[in-house]
C-alpha cells in the first residue's frame, strides 16, 4: 500500500477507532496525490477549494494580504493536518486566503463531493467530520484568545512549546506576522529570552 494512503487512513483510524474496513475502503478509489514544489500556491484568494488536502509531507502557510500589501500569516500546516480554508471549504465559497508551500509538499486530496457522500453513507464519517470541525474551532478560539489575553512574549513562548516541529521550519518574517508582532520586536523578544 502507498505510504501516503496508509498515513491518511491511519489518521482516520486514530481519530475514530470504530472505522470499519468497508468504510475506509470507500474513500480509497477517490484519493488523489499532489506534489507541490516549494513556493507553489495550493489555493488562491477568491478560489473555491474543491478538494481537501491532507499534508503527508511538507509545510504550507495560509495567509492574506492586508490593505498595505503586507502578507499576514494565519496558519501553518504540516504533516498529518488538513490544509484548507475550512469555513470556505465546508460552504464551498471563495476563500479569503492564499495557501502556499514553504517546502516541497505531498498532499493526499479528497473531493468535497466524496466527503459529503461519506457523511451520508457512514456514521463514522459524520463523526470524523464533527471531530475535525471541533478541533479547528478549538484551535481558532485559542488563537483569538492568545491575542486578547497574552503578551507578545507569551504568544512566542507558547508557539515554541506547542510547535517544536515547526520552529526551525518557518522564517522569522512569517512567524512574526502569525504572532502579530513586528519582526524587530520578535528579534528583541528572542534576544531577551536567550540572555
Amino acid at each position: 500500500m502507498n505510504i501516503e494512503i496508509e498515513n491518511y487512513l491511519t489518521f482516520y483510524k486514530n481519530l475514530v477507532p470504530n472505522f470499519t474496513k468497508v468504510e475506509l475502503e470507500f474513500i480509497k478509489p477517490h484519493l488523489e496525490f499532489k506534489i507541490l514544489e516549494k513556493n507553489a500556491i495550493y489555493l488562491n484568494q477568491g478560489q473555491v477549494q474543491k478538494k481537501l488536502g491532507f499534508v503527508s509531507k511538507g509545510l504550507l502557510r495560509q495567509y492574506y494580504i492586508d490593505k498595505n500589501g503586507k502578507e499576514i500569516t494565519v496558519r501553518f500546516t504540516n504533516e498529518n493536518n488538513f490544509s484548507t480554508d475550512y469555513n470556505a471549504f465546508i460552504q464551498q465559497q471563495s476563500s479569503n486566503y492564499y495557501i502556499k508551500c514553504l517546502e516541497q509538499s505531498t498532499l493526499v486530496e479528497l473531493e468535497y463531493k466524496h466527503i459529503q457522500e461519506g457523511y451520508l453513507k457512514y456514521k463514522n464519517y459524520e463523526r470524523f467530520g464533527r471531530l475535525i470541525a471541533e478541533k479547528i474551532l478549538i484551535q481558532r478560539q485559542k488563537r483569538i484568545e492568545s491575542f486578547l489575553f497574552e503578551s507578545a512574549e507569551t504568544r512566542y513562548l507558547n508557539f515554541i512549546k506547542n510547535h517544536r516541529n515547526l520552529f526551525n521550519r518557518v522564517s522569522l518574517t512569517h512567524l512574526s506576522t502569525y504572532l502579530g508582532i513586528e519582526r524587530q520586536s520578535l528579534s528583541r523578544i528572542r534576544k531577551n529570552i536567550s540572555e
